[in-house]
Parts: structure tokens; sequence; C-alpha cells
């Protein structure tokens, strides 16, 4: 049996599309002020950030957290752009 949540936000969404949207949305400097973990703050890059977050839970859920509160701002910011 199958143990799926079609209806949690974070269904069908990769820890790296996660990383990638909030990068964007708020930029390295941002993340890194909102979230203060050395991914985030000492040269960054998408990869390292996710070495870390696949290795540390406390961090993973912050960083699910953030986008789960941002995820209306980021579809707005996405839809934006779609039509300019």
């Amino acid at each position: 049996m199958s143990t799926t949540q079609p209806n949690s936000p974070l269904h069908g969404i990769t820890l790296k599309m996660i990383v990638t949207q909030l990068v964007e949305h708020f930029g390295w400097k941002k993340l890194g002020e909102k979230i203060p973990i050395n991914c985030f703050t000492k040269d960054p890059s998408i990869n390292s950030s996710l070495k870390l977050l696949r290795k540390t839970p406390w961090a993973r859920k912050k960083v699910e957290t953030l986008y789960i509160r941002s995820l209306f701002s980021i579809n707005k910011k996405k839809q934006g752009k779609k039509t300019t």
C-alpha cells in the first residue's frame, strides 16, 4: 500500500525544486537571513545546499516550512513573469 499524500503542498515537488524556487524568489542573501545555515550564507550553491539538507532533517524542515509559507507569493511572481 502506498503512503502518498496527494493533498500535501509538497507532493510531487523535489527538494531541488524547492531550493531552486526559494533562491529565485529570495536570493541567497535573503534566504540566508531567513534560515541562517552555512549552506545558504557561505559560498552557497544548489548542490551544497541539497547535500546538507538531505543529511539534516531539522534544516530540511525549515526549508520546507519556508517554501510552504512562501508558496502563494512564489506562484504569484511566476504568473507575473509569464504574462509579461
